[in-house]
């Protein structure tokens, strides 16, 4: 007989030294215990009993990230040994580092390399693997590749591929739900994916309505579709995503529900036939179809319904013979209260750790013990609903412009301490860096508390500690400008503003809670009462920085050796000493207003170094108060810090490139960002000295740059093409998500020459629209003086007809050109 042992440690510093290390299968116990008080369940009555075949002992993790390192946690649990597969992009990955062996599968595309299957294969050859998990997202729901490993003689730890097929195809797994009485939204899932027919199903549904692939999830390929003039190009495009996401571009339609919550049911089935469900999940907070917060289970939710949509789950099941993890997904219509069935994802699911945490069991580890072929460790009356608990996944995205995906190297990557109620899911450490090729998570952070209330203030409260600091960048483009945002961004502050907001506290949510309170929720630059709180709050992070920074800088002279050659001034002794006055230097740091994205802010700071050991740091501003600060210095970036009466922790880290250092500040729920240049700016221009030296140039106006690094996917227009404002220009496909770059005014179109497959660096130029047309191989004026012979031939031709225009406009008063002409 074997017990289920969930991830036990005997001390609170042993669960800390396993920062990484999943606390999913815990049983609850009061907040004072700190040491876990493990379930033991038989998962079997007789070792091996119903099981066939050899025992798993090594198995190959058909993926990468967060979830490779998940399921290498408990495959090395139970002694089952781990094989990592990599693409050129991840060699040096912490999945493959964790895993007892790692094999190269291609380069960094994922077509070429996690969706390969015959490589995947291959490398499970080469090292005697007898098991194949898929994780999620990339093969797992893939049932050619279930049945690849199942024809192979490999383990699949998934559902049989049968399943995958019924369930995986959202069109055929919705006739097989309504055949079964399970309740389904209004729409077209149908084989047949002519265009004209499909728009003609749409007009039948009713706008709006919502196209989606019928494989693959995570939002990626859906569209929400108001009217019929937007259907063609919402279709195209969700076709190209799917078959870039999933390598299936089949479609569905579906009524749009206005109103409606996402709430979805873990299931589990065994190869006996046995099938439960382990409560509901509600994932309604959502960003571009995509989650970020998921709880469970559901807020506000009666028990009779939660009986009803578990037991719809369990039936949705059976109907077509499943075992293994699954998770059926309802939307629920706010408005009536029903509950309709939208689609079933034959795998584990990203959010499965709030499940965990609130039964006290591992899932991996049950998805391993039925791939091995035993029974279902208890049965439906058995399973518990203790507490509550949520996820917040954490991005590289900047979330002011629609959250689109950024990179970087991480930095300074220090996420919280785990315990038996936090757990941190990540696939990354100190030093990596976020790549374009794949989806931009960095971490999930997952807690419980014994009720909703107490897990939320714990969320917050991890939130606020999860540093972050990376050299990446995001560039997009306003109509006439670029702005460049230092640091690589994170939803980390979007998160915290969520977990504050009153109707969230309420568990009022629904899958446009985003967009209801977005007025709440983002920056608004003409808020001046917020505006100067947020300026006021960016001072006293200065402060702590040129304090902490001058506490750092004494200690590391006071550490070297005596005689050793130290970068610091002697005028840095530890007191300082001067004769009849206190030391003082100057710093200034820049700070990146946001409420005013069109330049920084300077915050000049003089320090004085007291006898004492403190510092007087004065910001030279009226009605700004001088501060005295001690600080004392923890070790690596940590330091303790007394200002006005107030003792706190701070975090600051600190790194440099391209000539200037970057310098961030966690204290509190306060993170700032800074910036100082380093050696000597010169300049000649008496009106740039006055301007901050982050300011960033602005492109001529109509200027059109790459929002992200990317593949260009299509181009809807020619160059020279006359163009309203919005209309799409081009799309590009980063991190497996399309963005449709559209016109920032009406015009002509100029500059554009990327063609479809061709790699953009981020903020490289793309176009210009301008309100006159540009006529190609003008002949420049640089031509005409200095090669006579095109003179006489081009300048009757290009030359007269711009010059008679000019003539006539100073003339008339008015400058114009006529169509077709621009001096180059």
């Amino acid at each position: 007989m074997w017990f289920y042992n969930s991830f036990l440690y005997s001390t609170l510093s042993e669960l800390q030294a396993q920062a990484m290390s999943s606390m999913a299968s815990v049983l609850r116990r009061r907040v004072q215990v700190r040491i876990l008080t493990v379930q033991k369940k038989a998962f079997s009555s007789s070792s091996g009993e119903g099981s066939t075949g050899k025992r798993i002992e090594k198995i190959l993790i058909a993926n990468r990230g967060e979830i490779a390192c998940r399921i290498i946690r408990t495959a090395k649990r139970l002694g089952i040994r781990t094989v990592a597969v990599f693409s050129d992009a991840d060699r040096e990955s912490l999945h493959v580092k964790s895993a007892d062996e790692a094999v190269r599968i291609g380069p960094p595309a994922a077509r070429l390399s996690y969706l390969n299957a015959p490589s995947i294969i291959e490398a499970a050859r080469r090292t005697g693997a007898q098991a194949i998990h898929p994780g999620y997202g990339f093969l797992s729901e893939s049932a050619a590749f279930a049945q690849l490993c199942e024809d192979e003689a490999l383990t699949f730890i998934g559902p049989p591929a049968s399943a995958i097929r019924d369930m995986g195809d959202k069109s055929a797994s919705k006739r097989i739900m309504g055949a079964a009485g399970v309740p389904l939204v209004p729409g077209y899932h149908g084989n047949e994916q002519d265009i004209d027919l499909m728009k003609s199903e749409a007009e039948k549904i009713g706008y709006p309505i919502l196209i989606k692939p019928t494989h693959g999830g995570g939002g990626k390929g859906m569209r929400i579709v108001q009217s019929p003039i937007e259907f063609v190009e919402a279709f195209l495009g969700a076709q190209r995503e799917a078959a870039a996401s999933f390598g299936i571009n089949t479609i569905l339609l579906e009524k749009y529900i206005t109103e409606p919550r996402h709430i979805e049911v873990q299931i589990f089935g065994d190869k006996f036939g046995n099938v439960l469900h382990l409560n509901e999940r509600d994932c309604s907070v959502q960003r571009r179809h995509q989650k970020i917060i998921e709880e469970a289970p559901a807020p506000n939710v009666a028990n009779d319904f939660r009986t009803h949509l578990g037991q719809a789950a369990v039936s949705a099941a059976k109907a077509v013979g499943y075992y293994n993890a699954g998770t059926v997904e309802f939307i629920v219509d706010t408005i009536s209260g029903q509950f309709y069935f939208m689609e079933m994802n034959t795998r584990l699911q990203v959010e499965h750790p709030v499940t965990e945490m609130i039964v006290g069991q591992d899932l991996v580890e049950w998805q391993i013990r039925v791939a091995n072929g035993e029974p279902l460790p208890m049965n439906q009356s058995q399973v518990p609903l203790l507490g509550h608990a949520f996820e917040a996944r954490i991005y590289a995205e900047n979330v002011s412009k629609g959250f689109l995906p950024a990179t970087g190297i991480l930095h300074h990557y220090r996420p919280v301490p785990v315990s038996s109620t936090v757990r941190v899911e990540t696939g990354v450490e100190q030093g990596d860096t976020v790549s374009m090729h794949y989806d931009p998570m960095i971490a999930k952070l997952v807690v419980w508390g014994e009720n909703r209330a107490a897990a939320l203030v714990k969320m917050k409260n991890c939130l606020s500690k999860f540093q972050i600091v990376s050299d990446g960048s995001f560039i997009g483009y306003l109509w006439d400008m670029i702005n460049l945002v230092a640091g690589l961004p994170t939803n980390i502050n979007f998160l915290q503003k969520l977990a504050k907001h009153w109707a969230f506290e309420n568990g009022e949510v629904e899958t446009h809670f985003i967009e209801h309170f977005k007025d709440d929720l983002f920056d608004d630059p003409s808020n001046l009462v917020l505006a100067n709180e947020a300026y006021d709050a960016a001072k006293l992070s200065a402060v702590l920085v040129a304090a902490c920074l001058c506490e750092k800088e004494c200690c590391t002279l006071k550490e070297s050796p005596t005689g050793g050659k130290s970068s610091l001034s002697i005028w840095y002794a530890y007191p300082p000493f001067r004769v009849h006055h206190s030391a003082r230097r100057t710093m200034e740091l820049d700070w990146d207003n946001e409420y005013d994205s069109s330049s920084s802010k300077i915050l000049a700071l003089s320090i004085t170094f007291q006898p004492d050991g403190n510092y007087l740091i004065e910001t030279g501003e009226e009605n700004s108060p001088d501060r005295e600060v001690k600080v004392t210095h923890l070790g690596n970036s940590d330091f303790r810090v007394e200002v006005d009466g107030v003792s706190s922790d701070v975090s600051l880290a600190v790194y440099s490139k391209d000539q200037t250092k970057h310098f961030h500040i966690w204290h509190g729920s306060h993170h700032h960002t800074f910036r100082q240049r380093i050696g000597l700016q010169l300049s000649t221009d008496d009106e740039a000295a006055h301007k901050s030296s982050f300011e960033v140039a602005s492109h001529s106006p109509g200027t059109v740059v790459a929002p992200m690094a990317g593949l260009v996917v299509k181009v809807l227009v020619k160059d020279g093409a006359k163009v309203e404002k919005g209309q799409p220009i081009l799309v590009l496909e980063a991190m497996k998500m399309e963005h449709v770059v559209k016109a920032p005014s009406s015009g002509y179109v100029h500059g554009l020459q990327i063609a479809a497959g061709q790699q953009v660096s981020d903020s490289s130029f793309l176009f210009r629209v301008q309100d006159m047309k540009f006529r190609r191989n003008l002949p420049s004026l640089t031509a005409f003086f200095w090669q006579p012979e095109l003179r006489l031939r081009q300048f009757k031709n290009a030359w007269v007809p711009i010059i008679d225009a000019f003539i006539k406009s100073r003339r008339s008063g008015k400058y114009y050109l006529e169509e077709g002409y621009s001096v180059p």
